[in-house]
């Protein structure tokens, strides 16, 4: 670890998704249970013709009254995803990320989000869109028990939200459909069900940015990988973006991750991980 004259910084590294963590020492691998066959990944669709939009189902979101608080954060975030067959936000991404409150807040939302699944000729399927989110809300003081004091982001109105390609949303319909779009990789396996999971071997630290540390920048961000049946890290892709040059930084370290290759009847086989890669900026004692 390097030393800064400023604030510190720590990176670290959690993978999702496939049964372990990685700290000390690595989780034990899920063990095996069923042999199954290879997954296909999902096909993804765009609307058209003979396919529906998702539509929202409603909901409500806690507010506070304007005013109650201080330092307003407003703003609208576009954002990519796919919403799948059974209606669940998939690979929903900010687009152009600058690492705003309201962008985080953003994603929060469209992932709890849930949908009536868009039909390919009446049957449900999962399908590329894109969102609009206008976000309205400031900063409360907590206090805990001990006395220990943080800052809140509260919504300050309920979120509005827009699905589709509207106008504003054209610019980035490309890199929308990139971001969401799955990897098709044939033979792909998923952890569980007779597929251990991938096992790593050594741990690179990700590195900060000159414009994350200059801004004193931190935050986490994923990257969706997968790990062939070499132990090695493929087709890594950020599907959760910090910005400020972190998302370059973190797919450089996984792509130097090593693992031991997740097993099916004793073969080893490529799957598909997530890998949480935490960015952390940490005051230095006197």
């Amino acid at each position: 670890m390097k030393s800064w004259s400023g604030p510190g910084l720590v990176a670290g590294m959690v993978c999702l998704g496939a049964g372990w963590a990685l700290g000390q020492e690595a989780a034990q691998a899920t063990p095996p249970s069923q042999a199954t066959t290879p997954t296909p990944p999902a096909k993804i669709y765009d609307v058209g013709p003979d396919v529906t939009a998702p539509e929202l189902l409603p909901r409500q979101w806690d507010m506070i009254a304007p005013g109650t608080c201080k330092e307003p954060k407003d703003g609208v975030v576009s954002l990519a995803l796919v919403v799948d067959a059974e209606g669940a936000p998939q690979n929903v991404s900010v687009v152009s990320p600058l690492g705003t409150t309201p962008e985080k807040m953003a994603l929060r939302i469209i992932s709890a989000d849930r949908f009536k699944p868009g039909t390919l000729r009446g049957d449900p399927v999962a399908v590329r869109s894109t969102a609009e989110v206008s976000i309205k809300g400031c900063f409360v003081t907590k206090t805990d028990d001990a006395g220990n004091t943080t800052e809140v982001f509260r919504l300050t109105a309920q979120p509005e939200q827009e699905f589709g390609a509207t106008a504003a949303q054209k610019e980035f319909s490309e890199r929308a459909a990139a971001i969401a779009a799955q990897p098709q990789i044939p033979g792909l396996f998923k952890v569980g069900n007779g597929v251990s999971a991938p096992v790593p071997l050594n741990y690179i630290e990700a590195e900060f940015s000159e414009e994350a540390r200059r801004k004193h920048f931190d935050g986490v961000c994923l990257v969706s990988v997968v790990v062939d049946a070499e132990g090695k890290p493929r087709n890594a892709r950020v599907i959760r973006a910090l910005g400020a040059g972190l998302d370059e930084k973190a797919v450089e370290a996984v792509n130097k991750y090593r693992f031991r290759p997740a097993m099916k009847d004793g073969v080893p086989v490529p799957v598909m991980i997530t890998v949480q890669v935490n960015f952390k900026l940490y005051e230095k004692s006197n």
